[in-house]
């Protein structure tokens, strides 16, 4: 099977070479030849946490950099595990499969029991179902029961871990950027650096640079556009947890502090919609949402916590015109993406500055809990967005800005709450109350409402919500979580959102209708599952004459097979859209993985076809550690990769990734500085680490 793969991919690929109908011709039937031979038996991924990431990016409306944030998150989970008989509450939480119950139960019977000697005793905590002990087993060990101490320098230089990753993306095209507009070349490389010492102690430091970016020149004479470096310790006696560098903090259901990770609504489920308190490092090359400074959660008492964070940092931003009264010019808006390619994305590049310095307290006793947070968040030139938009009306303004707020909640083996309520120099409110129902692990049911003011404005919010932001909107949630049997699982739920200011796109109030359902049948060998989302949402017609309903329907069957070394599965997605006029895509793709010692190989095909933008596809792909590939599709193509990874031993691994997009409809890719002028884009990817 793996050798009639690469005859198959390498003869598609010698077609690409040469653009003719007879070559398009035999394309297509090399390609209706290998789905008849591969699909029955396509390719489940390694690791079923990368798979579930997978099925829940393709099914939920979350912006690329939190998926990516996510990924990166657990990917250095994985390489640097817990010990879970030492974890802390929020370390465990990290997690967005684990609910607040299943983690405290599991720190009782580590209490109770001594802790664990063995993976295996997870099955004795009653509430922590089989696939979520499965995932949970690839981010945590078992270590051994020692007294809480703080770690001796010598013990934490002698057994302390180092690891080093490098990557390397070689694009086989040329865009417009790479001819004349972008200030480096073509080429987007990555080098990390980590030490560790069990969970007690991380240092990181991170060098980026994407493609088009100059190196050792322009702005970047210190070599990588960004850099990121944090120190993360937890339990030094009554500190908890202290973060220095760069790091991210979310407290209550993030109204007011919430920069850390959002998975959507799916996973919404299986957190029972509990965000996770806490700080931890930031470890990903996402440049937007993170703090800079120094970070602490101390226990003041038994149950009373209280955490103190400092941050500055600089900022990109769009500058408008000079005020006739104010010597700097007001920031239109901040910019997120890290791009530094040309010279108008270099002249962005760390004009402005951004102070934020806060606190949260909180108390914790017999399940119950209650917090409250205050922020405030200075820049050095006052925010001025363009209001004559309406949509933006009531974006945040000038250069102070303070929030307050108060979350609570209680855990309890059949009910649970969580809100929190919040307000600040905007004047507005805002506040999201979920509650669950969990009769037994088998079953647990999920309700939420949320409230946010048109006026309500908090720099670091990120709540649940629809529209994007945690302002104008108010909704409610409802989802089931069914284990039916030990395969069996049914999950859905239903969102509806009210939005009675203008949104983008949106000019006059309007709303959104959200289900979804899944069915999952899994096994140790085998795994299938059927989903169906419809969504409509209002939007202004093309005109801007009338609102129209955006029906879209989306749905996904899966099969996956794991056969000893093999590892096979095959997906097809389906889209309807029905706006102003109907469209349909659709995508059938199958992929084929090998693992024998120190080797690994996975291939992958899908071909796509869609009438416009409204139908696109989504997939997910597996590549090299830590890069996350988030794929959509429209118009009418194929896509193909190979994958391999290779252990040389003296923890040395080499990995890379070969992927091609050919598209049968257009003769370029793109538009302005990224456009391709070729139908085809080829892209390899090369890995290596070292740990010692």
């Amino acid at each position: 099977m793996a050798f009639l793969f690469c005859i198959v991919f390498g003869l598609h690929y010698l077609c690409l070479c040469f653009p003719s109908d007879a070559m398009r011709m035999l394309r297509k039937t090399i390609f209706v030849l290998f789905l008849l031979v591969v699909l029955p038996t396509a390719a489940q991924e390694q690791r079923p946490w990368e798979a579930l990431l997978g099925e829940l990016s393709t099914q939920e409306d979350v912006e690329r950099a939190e998926w990516e944030d996510t990924y990166e998150m657990l990917c250095d989970l994985e390489q640097h595990p817990l010990d879970i008989n030492t974890a802390t509450r929020e370390q465990l939480l990290q997690f967005p499969f684990l609910t607040e119950q299943q983690v405290e139960d599991l720190q009782v019977y580590i209490y109770y029991y001594g802790g664990m000697k063995t993976l295996g005793e997870l099955a004795m905590v009653t509430s922590i179902d089989y696939h979520t002990r499965c995932l949970l087993t690839h981010f945590v060990y078992c270590g051994e029961q020692k007294p809480r101490t703080t770690p001796r320098w010598i013990d934490v230089l002698k057994y302390g871990r180092h690891d080093v990753v490098a990557d390397f993306n070689i694009p086989f095209y040329e865009r417009h950027g790479d001819k004349k507009g972008y200030l480096g070349y073509p080429y987007r490389h990555t080098v990390r650096y980590n030490f560790s010492y069990s969970d007690r102690l991380r240092i990181g430091l991170l060098g980026a640079q994407d493609a088009g970016e100059p190196f050792f020149a322009n702005k970047n004479s210190m070599g990588y556009d960004y850099y990121s470096f944090f120190a993360e310790a937890h339990r030094l006696g009554k500190v908890k947890t202290l973060v220095l560098g760069r790091y991210r903090a979310s407290f209550g259901m993030g109204l007011v502090m919430g920069n850390s990770f959002s998975t959507g609504k799916m996973s919404a489920l299986s957190s029972l919609g509990y965000k996770a308190d806490g700080l931890r490092a930031h470890t990903a090359r996402t440049p937007g949402n993170y703090l800079q400074g120094a970070a602490a959660t101390v226990e003041v008492a038994h149950g009373l916590e209280l955490t103190a964070f400092a941050s500055y940092r600089k900022v990109d931003a769009t500058l408008g015109k000079t005020d006739s009264t104010d010597t700097s010019s007001p920031i239109t808006s901040i910019v997120t993406d890290g791009y530094h390619r040309t010279a108008t994305e270099m002249a962005k590049k760390n004009n402005s500055s951004e102070t934020t310095a806060g606190g949260h307290i909180a108390y914790r006793t017999k399940g119950f809990r209650i917090g409250a947070t205050v922020v405030n968040t200075t820049y050095d030139k006052a925010l001025a967005p363009d209001t004559s938009v309406t949509y933006r009306r009531y974006y945040a303004m000038g250069k102070n800005h303070w929030n307050v707020s108060a979350d609570y909640g209680y855990t309890g083996h059949l009910f649970s709450f969580h809100g929190e309520a919040a307000t600040g120099g905007c004047g507005a409110i805002a506040t999201t109350n979920a509650l669950a129902f969990t009769p037994s692990s088998q079953l647990s049911l999920m309700a939420l409402y949320r409230f946010y003011g048109k006026k309500y404005n908090a720099i670091r919010a990120n709540g649940f919500s629809e529209g994007g932001r945690v302002q104008n909107e108010s909704g409610v949630y409802v989802g089931v979580k069914w284990q039916a049997t030990r395969q069996l699982q049914l999950m859905a739920y239903t969102d509806y959102a009210y939005f009675p200011w203008a949104k983008y796109q949106a000019s006059v109030s309007s709303d959104a209708w959200d289900n979804l359902v899944q069915v999952r049948y899994a096994t140790d060998r085998v795994s299938l599952t059927a989903r169906y989302r419809l969504k409509m949402r209002g939007y202004d017609n093309t005109e801007q004459t009338a609102m129209l309903t955006k029906t879209t329907h989306r749905a996904r069957l899966s099969g996956t097979v794991n056969a000893g070394n093999w590892r096979m599965g095959a997906n097809m997605d389906l889209a309807f859209c029905d706006f102003e006029q109907q469209s349909m895509g659709w995508m059938a793709s199958g992929s084929i993985g090998y693992t024998h010692h120190w080797l690994r190989l996975t291939g992958n095909i899908g071909y796509f076809h869609t009438d416009d933008y409204d139908s696109r596809v989504y997939a997910y792909e597996q590549e090299v550690m830590y890069a996350y590939s988030y794929l959509s599709f429209e118009g009418e193509g194929l896509r193909c990769s190979v994958s391999a990874r290779a252990s040389l031993g003296s923890g040395l691994t080499l990995a890379a990734h070969l992927s091609t997009t050919k598209y049968f409809d257009r003769d370029h890719i793109s538009s302005s500085y990224q456009q391709i002028d070729h139908s085809s884009k080829t892209d390899l990817a090369l890995q290596l680490r070292w740990r010692f």
